[in-house]
This record gives C-alpha cells, structure tokens and sequence, in this order.
C-alpha cells in the first residue's frame, strides 16, 4: 500500500525534525496524534504497551482498576494487550467485504520522546547520545542511539468527522431529509455488520464517528446569485476497534452489548444493499477462509501468539457470521441479530485424511451477570 506507507514516512520525517506525536488524553490507553512535517494530524498510533492492560499505559485510572479492583481486571474474553492487532484485523475485515467505514488501520513501528518510555529504557537513550558526543568511535557502534521503536496501531485521521451521538441528537431535533435518511441507515448497517463480526466489545455512540456535509444554506445568499444547493452527504467511520476478536462470548460479569442496537435505525431490516454486498461473501466459504488467513497472518506477528487462542477467536468469529448469513437471508434487522443465541464453530477434530475440513456448532448457554452492561 504505497499510499499508506506514504503517510508513514510522513510521521517519521516529523519526528525526526522535532515534531511529536501528540498524546490523546481521552480514553483508558496511551494513543497519539501524529503530525506531518507541517504540524497537520495525519494519523492515530496506538502502542502496544500502552494498551489498556499495558504495562506501560499513561494513564492512571487502569493502574487504580488493577490495584483496588484485581478481581474486575480485564476482559476475560479478550485476549491481553492484542487491542493494536484488533484495531488492524478490524480494518482487514472492513476492507475484505468492501464496507469501508474503517480507517486504514496497519500495525507499524514508531519512536518518539513524547511516548511513555520506562526510565531504564530514557537513561540508556541519554547514555548513548552522551557516548556519541564524548566517544565517537565507542558510539558508532550502537545499532540506534535513540529510543526503541514501538509495535503498534497507526490509523490514518479522517477529518470533519464528529461524534455520532452528536450527530444522532441533533438529528432527532432537526430531522434528516428522506434520502439523506437513508444514507445514514446504509452506512449504519455496515458498521452493524463490522462490529458484529468481530464481536466488537467496545462500541458505544461515542466511539464511532459521522461526517455531515449539509447543503449550502441559500437563505443568507442575494437574489441575484446563483446558488448550487447540493444533496447532503453524510458517512461513517468505525474508530476505536482495540476490543473486538474474543475468544469467547462474554459470560462473566457484563455483556458487553452493542449500544447502536437501541437507535431507531436498529430496528429497520436490512437492506437489499447490504444483503447484496455481504450474502455472497459470507456464504461463500472460500472466502472466510482466505479471511480466517489474512488474520492468521496479521495476528502471528505478536511475539505473545498463541495458535490455540487463536483458534478460538476464529471460532466465535465463524458463529458471528453464521448467525449474519441467517439474518440476512431471513429479513432480520440489526435488533434481531443481537437476540440470536451466541454460536461457536469450531474445527472439528477428525482422525482420517480428509481434502476438507469439517465443522461442528455449539451454543454458548452461560450468559453474563449484567446482560445490559
């Protein structure tokens, strides 16, 4: 992807001329906005260890979670400090069924002063640099003199984009246009179908966002001026995706539910649109497991994999697009969906040879505490 590994370059020729990234103070996890060279926000990086769970997470409220609270600690059904592979596998899956919500999102390597660094990992830095300006020759033969690289998330920054709840307030007060309306119902149903499939834990009105460009208010205008009034075009972009690809339905204390499944929107079927963009896809069984792939692909590059729990992840992911294809074809809409009972699909243990894999199905019947929460 030249154009991405553009954007990348961009990032690091900033760094390198004194232009950090810039921590995000919102949310549980250390995340920056990385500039350009010109000082313009391009893209939002997420390092690995400073994940929610990371050991070297910024931010003090997880620290106080962990300390006063061990037992509450983490999502059990989530696979630890795997929140940058979820934000790049969630981008993988957008762009493999063609929903396009999902910014580019790919795992890369950055350094900066302004990420949160142990204070060994700060004096070695300072240690080097001191030896290359007293030593030269001792110097030299550092492999980097600066701070590690860090793994982790870099999602290119879409711009004029908005909360949705702020969005979906106002348009109760001030009500879209009926094609306008539809727009939004298309791209929600797409976001619907993202977050569905790879169980997204995390989805809330807050962290998915909707760009509405309104039509040219023709009131403040003259008389004489020609003005061009032209149809309102309003999108959507699924951010925050860190806590999605568990390997298990949640079945402890909270649900986890997803909160656009209380819109209006949530309770109109689904489109012919959506049913003609997804059903051949998903039904196609050559194609989820090319996807199955891809993630396999993405997600062993973690030096903590673990095939066994990967299997697992794929399993509820198969059960998700199962009870999908079932929705679809039977005129459900989004509300239905989440009511179907969860479903794992598993690869079936065979001891004779065989061209192609076999499958068994199973329910989950323990249900979480709080099925609202």
């Amino acid at each position: 992807d030249p154009e991405f590994e553009a954007v990348v370059r961009q990032a690091e020729l900033a760094i390198e001329r004194g232009i950090f990234p810039e921590r995000i103070y919102q949310g549980s996890s250390g995340s920056y906005f990385v500039k350009d060279p010109q000082g313009k926000i391009i893209a939002v990086f997420k390092p690995k260890n400073e994940e929610p769970y990371g050991q070297l997470n910024p931010k003090w409220t997880k620290w106080l979670q962990k300390l006063c609270c061990p037992c509450c600690f983490g999502r059990d059904c989530l696979v630890l400090n795997q929140g940058y592979l979820s934000e790049a596998g969630a981008s993988l899956v957008d762009q493999k069924l063609e929903l396009n919500i999902v910014p580019r999102t790919k795992v890369v390597y950055l350094a900066s002063e302004t990420f949160n660094y142990s204070a060994i990992d700060r004096v070695k830095s300072r240690g080097k640099r001191l030896a290359l300006e007293k030593v030269p020759k001792v110097g030299q033969r550092f492999n980097r003199i600066g701070l590690p690289p860090k793994v982790g998330s870099f999602q290119l920054f879409v711009e004029s984009y908005k909360d949705a709840d702020y969005w979906l307030r106002r348009f109760e007060a001030e009500p879209l246009p009926e094609n306008t309306n539809r727009q939004l119902l298309l791209q929600f149903e797409r976001l619907v179908v993202l977050d569905y499939i790879i169980r997204n834990t995390d989805r809330g009105n807050d962290n998915w966002l909707i760009k509405y460009d309104c039509p040219m208010d023709s009131s403040n205008s003259r008389d004489t001026d020609w003005v061009v009034v032209k149809e309102p075009v309003i999108k959507v972009a699924a951010i925050d995706n860190g806590l999605a690809f568990p390997l298990k339905h949640p079945d402890s204390w909270r649900a986890y539910p997803f909160y656009w499944a209380w819109l209006p929107q949530a309770k109109v079927p689904f489109s012919q649109e959506i049913k003609d963009l997804i059903l051949p896809k998903i039904s196609d069984p050559n194609f989820v497991k090319d996807l199955e792939e891809d993630l396999y692909e993405l997600f062993k590059k973690d030096p903590g994999f673990d095939r066994g729990q990967f299997h697992k992840q794929i399993a509820v992911m198969r059960g998700q697009i199962l009870n999908l294809t079932q929705a679809l074809k039977d005129n459900k809409c989004p509300l239905h969906l989440v009511q179907m009972p969860p479903v794992i699909v598993e690869t079936a243990r065979s001891h004779q040879r065989s061209s192609s894999e076999s499958y068994t199905q199973s329910f989950q019947s323990r249900k979480p505490f709080f099925s609202w929460w």
